[in-house]
């Protein structure tokens, strides 16, 4: 049975660091000026939401803003209202743990991808599955929707990339990716190209219509990629990787640009995900240490820290036009942060 949201009075109090970097200065004739300070992110715990029975392993916002999904060992997704925290649909339908979940550009259809080698669309409305796509040899591990929500990319233990057609449920390409899982696909933002990675160290881009890879990028000693996502503007890749670093890349020019750092990532598929604060852009992960980091992304410095898990944290998402965050990890809760100032 689903638990409502609890609130976080029981919690240890957030711990918070900031950029203490001095802001230019800019002269004049007759004056000198500050600028002003970047507005400095104070996300609080807001709810707790409880009803997974294992460890949650996405947590992803609808585009439009109104609602929450969560995917689980637990073989099931859970759809929440996104401010409220009320639980609305339980997804039930896969035969294993559930790895990954995508949401369609109107907000109507989810997709998810599970130990049972299979990726399932559901109708949000009523909860409902609509339909079953198969091919995949083994455990499906990332899937991602198209911009204008008509393919969806998904990626395997198998070592494949698959290119679906929703409509029809038909595999319209199967790109021999990788020499080990892969552990995300992603579109860029008119759903031209793809990018995948994998445990291989490898981070390829794509072509969708021919399925030709058009690059492939690797960080030095091949350090296994656990998440790549673009940048909403779709000139940069943000990617997550297993010595405790998350890069923003320049996948054009094929050179690291940033490196975070701080947090703990060497075991886990943690991902990384952009955020928007008051104009101020920022860099988003959780922790194998149980926090969730908020990097300046050119500063690099960490911006925030929110803790509250208790278990390592895989998912997060912050929402579309609201300064809210989701997180969700092993210790199967998924907390709602605000920042109300």
């Amino acid at each position: 049975m689903t638990t409502p949201p609890t609130p976080n009075s029981s919690l240890p109090p957030r711990r918070t660091r900031f950029d203490q970097t001095s802001p230019p200065l800019r002269s004049t004739p007759s004056t000198t000026q500050e600028s002003p300070p970047p507005v400095r992110p104070e996300y609080a715990l807001k709810f707790t939401l409880k009803g997974h029975s294992a460890g949650i392993s996405a947590v992803k916002f609808s585009p439009d803003g109104k609602w929450l999904a969560t995917s689980s060992a637990d073989s099931t997704l859970k759809i929440w209202h996104s401010l409220s925290g009320a639980h609305e649909h339980t997804l039930t339908g896969h035969q294993a743990g559930i790895s990954d979940l995508s949401w369609s550009p109107d907000s109507l259809l989810l997709c998810s991808g599970s130990d049972d080698k299979t990726v399932r669309l559901w109708d949000t409305l009523s909860g409902k599955l609509w339909k079953t796509l198969k091919g995949h040899h083994n455990a499906v591990y990332c899937v991602s929707y198209s911009p204008r929500g008509t393919i969806i990319a998904s990626g395997s233990y198998d070592e494949a990339v698959r290119l679906w057609d929703v409509r029809s449920g038909r595999c319209l390409k199967t790109l021999p990716a990788h020499s080990d899982p892969v552990s995300g696909v992603g579109f860029n933002r008119d759903g031209t190209i793809v990018v995948s990675c994998a445990h291989d160290g490898l981070i390829r881009i794509w072509d969708v219509g021919t399925g030709q890879c058009l690059r492939t990028m690797v960080e030095e000693g091949n350090v296994p990629v656990a998440s790549v996502r673009f940048a909403p503007n779709g000139r940069y890749l943000l990617a997550g990787t297993l010595d405790s670093s998350v890069r923003l890349w320049d996948y054009v020019q094929g050179k690291t640009l940033k490196t975070y750092q701080d947090h703990r990532n060497e075991k886990w598929a943690v991902a990384a995900e952009f955020v928007v604060h008051c104009g101020r852009r920022l860099v988003m992960c959780g922790s194998e240490d149980s926090d969730v980091f908020l990097w300046d992304v050119n500063s690099k410095e960490p911006a925030q820290i929110l803790v509250g898990h208790e278990d390592v944290v895989l998912g997060c998402s912050a929402h579309p036009t609201e300064k809210v965050l989701a997180t969700g990890g092993l210790d199967k809760t998924v907390k709602i942060w605000v920042d109300e100032s």
